[in-house]
């Protein structure tokens, strides 16, 4: 199985940005987690990161007949943007959505993911830990 793990804006910055709300661990860190982790279970694993919706959208697309599912962050694009869903939804492949803060227990603008619609399941509040149980949710249904 091929898995496609996509993070969204500032997600580059772990580590640096709020440490209270994300962790100490670093984008480099989360790679390198998720690269070991795919590698012990046999998948294998794409990472992006970009902090313009556009290339978020391009890569979604661009999955297309290319992986078998998709670990989205979207970042902060979760609460505003259309286009993210729109290219979830185009495409048709699984899709999780991973947070590493439990969201729903943060801001009232945090509660709202336009994602979420074309998501197969959504994890929050796991830290990094997140992605790995979404690869496992992907690769074995739970």
């Amino acid at each position: 199985m091929k898995i496609l793990v996509i993070n969204g804006p500032n997600l580059n910055m772990l580590g640096i940005r709020e440490p209270d709300h994300y962790g100490k661990e670093t984008y480099d860190d989360l790679v390198a987690k998720i690269r070991a982790y795919c590698e012990k279970k046999g998948v294998e694993v794409e990472l992006f990161q970009s902090n313009h919706e556009g290339a978020l959208v391009d890569e979604i697309q661009g999955a297309y007949g290319r992986v078998e599912g998709i670990v989205i962050n979207p970042g902060a694009y979760t609460h505003t943007s259309i286009a993210i869903l729109d290219a979830v939804k185009a495409v048709g492949i699984p899709t999780v959505e991973v947070h590493i803060s439990k969201v729903e227990e943060r801001e009232d603008f945090r509660q709202i993911s336009y994602v979420r619609l074309a998501c197969v399941k959504t994890i929050t509040g796991q830290g990094t830990n997140g992605y790995l149980e979404a690869i496992d949710f992907l690769t074995e249904g739970k």
